[in-house]
């Protein structure tokens, strides 16, 4: 009892015995992570996004796409049957950050790749009220006119290749290449997109194919959301979807 009272009447000491207990917890908790190879189980199907796709989704970041739309279907019933199969953690490996989220003044965009047309997409950002009359997203029409910036692609790359996504020497090299290609189906490259990033839509996404825009680039981002994985045949419990 007099060490007990001891630790109460020292404030000092009780925050020193406090921040004791929790640093056991913590380390308990967390060292682990630091000598795991992986605490996320891969999924077939999951890879790097290409350099058109990784574009839009900075573009996506930029303008504050995640202020009105998560990308995380809770496994809930109404959830589930609104817009697809609930978000598996391995679709975001490669997000740095990620899009989970709660905020939901438009709609979770998780499932949204191939929903609607690229035409549908594109009349969407350049006035919402267009094809959804009720919506109150701004637009974003400038992002017609805006050409992309290519220079910048290789070191896009590198810098994700640092946090850890895996990007080989390859893909680094021909970045700009691919960029270009994958919104011009007609290019020599456009197969070497598909190469290397599987299920990877090779098109003029944005109407115009006299230039590449930065509105390519965000509907090539939105195209692909939730079109990685085969949900169809997918088991979380098979070893045939687990790599």
């Amino acid at each position: 009892m007099w060490d007990h009272g001891k630790f109460e009447r020292n404030s000092i000491l009780l925050i020193a015995g406090i921040l004791f207990v929790v640093s056991i917890g913590g380390l308990i908790e967390i060292a682990p992570l630091f000598y795991l190879e992986n605490t996320i189980e891969k999924v077939q199907g999951v890879r790097p996004y290409s350099p058109l796709e990784l574009a839009g989704r900075n573009i996506y970041i930029r303008e504050g796409c995640y202020n009105c739309h998560s990308q995380m279907i809770r496994p809930l019933r109404d959830e589930v049957e609104r817009y697809g199969h609930y978000s598996l953690a391995a679709e975001s490996m490669y997000d740095h950050p990620f899009q989970w989220g709660s905020k939901r003044s438009g709609p979770d965009l998780a499932r949204v790749g191939g929903k609607y047309s690229d035409e549908w997409q594109r009349d969407h950002l350049m006035d919402p009220r267009s094809v959804v009359p009720e919506s109150v997203m701004p637009p974003y029409r400038f992002l017609a006119e805006h050409e992309l910036k290519t220079r910048d692609v290789q070191a896009l790359l590198e810098a994700n290749r640092a946090t850890g996504v895996p990007y080989t020497d390859d893909m680094i090299a021909n970045a700009e290449a691919d960029l270009l290609a994958q919104a011009n189906p007609e290019s020599e490259g456009a197969e070497a997109v598909a190469a290397r990033y599987p299920k990877a839509l090779v098109r003029d996404f944005d109407g115009d194919p006299t230039k590449l825009t930065e509105m390519d680039a965000l509907i090539a981002y939105l195209q692909m959301l939730g079109t990685l994985v085969d949900f169809s045949t997918f088991d979380a419990n098979s070893k045939d979807n687990i790599r």
